[in-house]
C-alpha cells in the first residue's frame, strides 16, 4: 500500500471511530443534561472534570511519546524496540497515576465540602481512582495504535465501546437514576473502553526479544520527552479543558456551570470533527516529516494550516449565525443561556483546532521547552482571567476568559512554528478562506429563528452550498485538492451537474500548484 492509499485508508478507519464516538457520546451527553437539568449538570460535569485532570496527569508525556516514538522506531525499521519502549512508558504512567491518586486523596481530605457539597467524600475518592486508572490506560492504548498508524483498532473501539455506554445512560435515565448511578455508569463504561482498546493493541505489538534494550541516544530523547511533556500537559490542560466549571461552581452557582458544560461541549466535540481523523494523523506524520527534511515539514505545516481553515471556517460561520437554534433544537429552553455562549466558544475552539498542524511540528521537532513555557504563561493568564472576570461577571466573564485565552493560544503556537519552520502560513489564502465562509454566512442569516430543526437544516444547507462554490471562486484549494474533487465528482456522480464540473475545471485551471500534504 503505498503513502496515500494509507493516509485515505487511515483517513476512512479514524473518520468512522470519530465521527461514531462524537456523535453517540453528544447523544449521551445531551440525554444526561436533559435528565439531571443545568443544576445538576453542572454539579456532574465538575465531578467528570476532576477525572479528565486526572487522566490527562497520568498520561502525562507516556500517550504522546507512544505515538511519536512508536512512530520513529518503525520509520527507522526497528520494531524489535517497541515493547521495550512500551515497557518504559506504563511503568512512567503508573508513577504518575500514583501521584494524582495521592493528590485526590489529599483534596477530598483538606477541600471535599467545597468541592463537591452535599456527597460522600470517600465513595467519590474510590470513583476517582477507578476511572482515572481506566481511563488513563484507555487513553494509552489509543497512542499505541495510533503511533502503529493502525486507525482500524481506534474505529473499533469506538463503534463497540461507545453504543454500550449509551444504552447504559438510557437505562439509568429510564430508571430516573440520580448523580450517583450516572458515575457508575462511568467507571463501567471506563471498563468497557479499557478492555476493548487492550484486545485491539494486543497483536499490533511486536513479539519481545531477548536482550533488546533501547539505545542511549533514544533513551535520553524519551526521558527528556516525558519530562516536558509531563509539565507541559498537565498546564496545559487547564488552557483546554472547561476549568471554568470549577470557577463558576466555586464563584457562580451550579445552574451557570451546566449552561458553560453545555456550550463548551457541544463546541469542543464539533471542532474536533472539523480535521476529522486528519488532526489524528497529523503527529505521526509530522514526525515522519522532519525525518525526510525540514523543507518538507514547513511546506506540511503552512499547507496544513490552509487545510484546516478551509474546514473550520463554516463551521465558524454556522455557530455564530445559528448558536441559539442549535442549544435550542438539542438541549430545549432550558438551556436557551448556552446558546451565544456555544457561539463564542465554538469561535474558539476552531482557532484552537486550525493550529494542530504549529503544534505537531513544534512537537515532533523536540520543542517541548517552548511549549512547556508556552503554556504556563497562557495557563497563568487563563486562570488569573477565570478567577477574576467570573468572581466579577459569572458566566459572561467565563466566556470573554475562554475566547481570549483561545485566541492569545492560537496566536503564540503560530508563531513559534514559523520561527522553527521559517516559513508563513498564507495569509492571503486564509483571509479568503473566511470570506467565503462570511459571505456564506450572510446568506443563510435570514434562516435563523424559526422552529429549531428547521432553522438548523435549511441553514446549514445553504450555507455549505453557498460556501463550496464561494471557496472555489476565491481561490482557496490547491490543485491536488480540486483533482481530488473533480474524481469524486466524476465517480459518485457521473460528473453532474455539468455546470459543478465546469466550475471545478475552472477552479483547477486557475488554482496553485502542490499543496504540501
Amino acid at each position: 500500500m503505498n503513502s496515500r492509499a494509507r493516509t485515505l485508508s487511515n483517513t476512512l478507519f479514524s473518520s468512522v471511530g470519530m465521527y461514531t464516538e462524537y456523535v453517540l457520546g453528544m447523544l449521551t451527553s445531551i440525554i444526561i443534561a436533559r435528565h439531571l437539568g443545568p443544576d445538576g449538570f453542572g454539579a456532574y460535569s465538575l465531578v467528570i472534570w476532576l477525572v479528565a485532570m486526572g487522566v490527562a496527569t497520568t498520561n502525562s508525556g507516556t500517550a504522546s511519546a507512544a505515538i511519536k516514538f512508536i512512530a520513529e522506531l518503525r520509520g527507522g525499521n526497528h520494531p524489535e524496540m517497541i515493547p521495550v519502549l512500551l515497557d518504559y512508558l506504563r511503568r512512567a504512567q503508573r508513577i504518575f497515576l500514583l501521584f494524582v491518586l495521592l493528590a485526590g486523596a489529599a483534596l477530598f481530605l483538606f477541600a471535599g465540602d467545597h468541592v463537591a457539597p452535599g456527597m460522600n467524600h470517600k465513595l467519590l475518592l474510590g470513583f476517582l481512582v477507578v476511572a482515572v486508572a481506566l481511563r488513563s490506560s484507555y487513553m494509552f492504548n489509543i497512542g499505541v495504535a495510533k503511533g502503529f498508524e493502525n486507525f482500524r483498532a481506534t474505529a473499533i473501539v469506538a463503534l463497540v465501546s461507545t453504543p454500550i455506554n449509551l444504552a447504559l445512560v438510557i437505562l439509568a435515565w429510564q430508571m430516573n437514576a440520580p448523580v450517583e448511578w450516572l458515575l457508575a455508569v462511568f467507571v463501567v463504561s471506563s471498563f468497557v473502553f479499557f478492555g476493548v482498546s487492550f484486545r485491539q493493541i494486543a497483536p499490533l505489538v511486536p513479539e519481545r526479544k531477548p536482550g533488546v534494550t533501547l539505545p542511549p541516544h533514544i533513551m535520553k530523547r524519551v526521558k527528556r520527552h516525558m519530562m516536558w511533556t509531563a509539565l507541559t500537559v498537565s498546564v496545559s490542560f487547564l488552557i483546554a479543558s472547561e476549568v471554568e466549571v470549577m470557577f463558576l461552581n466555586l464563584y457562580a452557582d451550579s445552574h451557570a456551570a451546566g449552561q458553560f458544560k453545555v456550550a463548551y461541549q457541544l463546541a469542543i466535540g464539533a471542532a474536533a470533527l472539523v480535521p476529522g481523523v486528519f488532526g489524528a494523523l497529523l503527529l505521526p506524520m509530522m514526525a515522519n516529516a522532519l525525518s525526510q527534511g525540514r523543507e518538507i515539514a514547513a511546506r506540511r505545516f503552512v499547507a496544513t494550516t490552509g487545510y484546516l481553515a478551509l474546514l473550520a471556517a463554516p463551521l465558524m460561520a454556522f455557530g455564530v449565525a445559528f448558536g441559539s437554534d442549535v442549544i435550542r433544537l438539542l438541549y430545549g429552553h432550558e438551556y436557551a443561556l448556552a446558546g451565544p455562549i456555544f457561539s463564542a466558544c465554538l469561535i474558539a475552539t476552531c482557532l484552537t483546532t486550525m493550529t494542530q498542524g504549529a503544534s505537531s511540528l513544534l512537537v515532533s521537532a523536540d520543542r517541548q521547552r517552548s511549549i512547556l513555557m508556552l503554556v504556563i504563561v497562557i495557563g497563568l493568564i487563563k486562570l488569573g482571567l477565570d478567577a477574576l472576570l467570573i468572581h466579577h461577571f459569572g458566566l459572561t466573564g467565563a466566556v470573554v476568559a475562554f475566547l481570549t485565552t483561545a485566541t492569545i493560544n492560537a496566536s503564540c503556537y503560530v508563531t513559534l512554528a514559523v520561527r522553527v519552520s521559517h516559513a508563513q502560513p498564507d495569509w492571503g489564502k486564509l483571509l479568503r478562506i473566511f470570506s467565503a465562509a462570511g459571505l456564506a454566512a450572510l446568506l443563510a442569516w435570514p434562516l435563523r429563528g424559526f422552529l429549531p430543526l428547521a432553522s438548523v437544516l435549511g441553514g446549514g444547507i445553504v450555507l455549505v452550498a453557498a460556501y463550496a462554490p464561494l471557496s472555489l471562486l476565491l481561490g482557496c484549494w490547491d490543485r491536488e485538492d480540486i483533482e481530488h474533487l473533480q474524481h469524486l465528482h466524476q465517480r459518485f456522480a457521473q460528473g453532474r451537474p455539468r455546470l459543478g464540473a465546469r466550475l471545478l475545471a475552472w477552479a483547477h485551471a486557475r488554482a496553485p500548484g502542490e499543496g504540501g500534504l
